[in-house]
């Protein structure tokens, strides 16, 4: 029921942004998903009871689906030496067989991983009074964050066999890159890599249930016109269900969120350059990263209320007040006026070194964005092409 509710609440808006709104009113995401007409009965339901994603997703939206249902999905040729985005082209589908079997094989390892690691390391241990009374504070977090790692091979496991059986039925192509390697991630929900490396918590999240980060984003992010950080996560735990868990987890997701935020826009462009300081704060940031999500996610696991106010009355809610100081005394600097030059060439070599970590694939709606731009001009350019 949650994949069907996100395709149908994401179909209605397609709809609505590509029949009642216009282009300029429209950002780059929302403008590359535009539906330009209603959808007949059969469309619909296919789109929302498919076989191949109605247990377990991962989303896709509207358009990216009915492409594939119609065979243009496969129609888009390598870039050339110029760089420019793929066009149209009758050519051989791709075959999805080794991105298949490399999917497959992180779903084995994943499962071997929960199977005999993840059940000797419960997170429920982390209140244990025994543990909590006789345990050193570096034990505590120690433990913490290798509890929760051993948390997540069950949701790589299950996104990644959904993201394969997608991708075995020929879903998920999303184009060939500069070396001309198709690449099968159109609809992936998931980077490993960049999860268990990420060093802020935006990097965390963006790689972190991809399409229910990005049907967020356009439902309810990009939409709000009040705190839509607040809102996204308020939404969020509403949709993920009525224990009491979420809510504490997506609550404090927000604290969380809004202190990494403030304190990255004001101190990372100090630490650009030399290249040893951008290292030593890129360790630094991925120790408080990885500890912040953990504590934040504890609830998550636990569900109950009375289990996951021990688990914080524990820490003595230090994160929790840590992050509101933040907010309270470090405010995040929405412009770059009454700054010195200095300061300025800094926060340009530091959007230049984010936009490069972003090439790299670790900024999921950023590359999606793109995606959905390249989709829009390449449907102009066929249709251009008919005529």
């Amino acid at each position: 029921m949650m994949i069907i509710t996100q395709k149908i609440t994401s179909l209605a808006y397609e709809i609505h942004d590509g029949m009642f709104r216009k282009d300029e009113e429209l950002t780059s995401s929302q403008r590359g998903l535009a539906v330009r007409r209603m959808p007949s009965l059969l469309e619909y339901l296919s789109y929302t009871c498919n076989f191949m994603g109605i247990l377990a997703g991962p989303l896709c939206s509207y358009r990216d689906y009915i492409t594939f249902i119609e065979g243009r999905a496969h129609r888009r040729a390598p870039p050339g030496a110029s760089g420019q985005d793929d066009l149209p082209c009758e050519s051989a589908e791709p075959s999805p067989n080794v991105a298949v079997i490399q999917k497959l094989l992180v779903c084995g390892l994943s499962l071997f991983f929960h199977l005999t690691i993840s059940k000797t390391l419960p997170v429920e241990y982390n209140i244990d009074e025994h543990f909590q009374a006789t345990a050193s504070w570096p034990t505590k977090v120690v433990y913490l964050y290798i509890s929760l790692l051993a948390a997540r091979p069950k949701y790589y496991f299950a996104w990644t066999l959904a993201d394969a059986i997608n991708n075995a039925a020929g879903f998920g192509f999303r184009g060939y890159d500069e070396n001309g390697t198709a690449r099968w991630d159109l609809i992936s929900n998931l980077r490993i890599q960049q999860i268990e490396m990420s060093t802020s918590f935006k990097m965390f999240l963006d790689n972190w249930n991809i399409q229910t980060a990005l049907w967020l984003k356009r439902v309810c992010y990009e939409r709000a016109s009040l705190s839509p950080t607040i809102q996204t996560f308020i939404l969020s735990a509403i949709w993920h269900g009525v224990y009491p868990g979420y809510y504490l987890t997506f609550l404090t997701g927000v604290v969380m969120t809004l202190a990494a935020r403030a304190m990255r826009s004001n101190f990372r462009h100090y630490f650009i350059e030399p290249p040893q300081l951008k290292l030593l704060y890129d360790v630094v940031t991925w120790v408080m990263t990885q500890i912040a999500i953990s504590y934040t996610v504890v609830p998550f696991v636990l569900l109950s209320v009375k289990p996951s106010f021990m688990f914080y009355s524990s820490w003595y809610y230090c994160l929790h007040v840590a992050g509101i100081l933040v907010l309270l005394f470090l405010p995040v600097k929405k412009t770059q006026r009454g700054k010195t030059t200095h300061e300025n060439v800094q926060l340009s070599r530091s959007k230049k070194c984010d936009e490069r970590e972003n090439s790299l694939g670790q900024n999921s709606f950023s590359t999606t964005n793109n995606v959905c731009n390249q989709n829009q001009e390449i449907a102009s350019r066929h249709s251009s092409l008919k005529q």
